[in-house]
C-alpha cells in the first residue's frame, strides 16, 4: 500500500495485513508472539518485570517474521492498532484453522507468491 494512501477502515486494512503475511511461517511467529505477549501481560500481575516482556515477546517473534523471512516492513510501524488487531485476528484464525483458507480467499493460494495480486 502506498505511503500517500492512508486506510480508512480496518475491513480495508485486513487484506493489506494478510498480504504482508503470506509466508506460514511468519504467521507461526505472529500467533506465538501474540500468545507469548498475552501470557507476560496475564503473568505480570504475580511478577510485574513481566509487563516489559509482553512487547519484547510479541514484537520480536514478529519483526523476525518480517525482516528475515518475509523481508518486508512491518504494518505495526504505519498503522499500529489495526496491526495489533490483526494480529489478534490472525492468531484466532489459526488457531480455530482457517487463516490457509483466508490467505487462499484473498489471494488465491495458501501459500501465495509475494507479487501475487489481491483477488477482486
Amino acid at each position: 500500500m502506498p505511503e500517500t494512501q492512508r486506510i480508512q477502515t480496518f475491513e480495508a486494512f485486513w487484506p493489506y495485513y494478510v498480504g504482508e503475511h503470506r509466508l506460514p511461517m511468519n504467521r507461526m511467529l505472529h500467533c506465538v508472539g501474540t500468545l507469548s505477549a498475552l501470557m507476560a501481560i496475564l503473568s505480570g500481575f504475580t511478577n510485574p518485570w513481566l509487563f516489559l516482556a509482553a512487547p519484547v515477546a510479541g514484537y520480536g517473534a514478529a519483526w523476525i517474521g518480517h525482516f528475515i523471512l518475509e523481508k518486508n516492513r512491518p504494518a505495526t510501524f504505519t498503522y499500529p492498532l489495526w496491526s495489533l488487531r490483526g494480529d489478534f485476528r490472525m492468531c484466532r484464525l489459526m488457531l480455530m484453522m482457517r487463516m490457509d483458507g483466508e490467505v487462499e480467499r484473498l489471494y488465491g493460494s495458501s501459500h501465495p507468491d509475494k507479487d501475487a495480486p489481491l483477488r477482486s
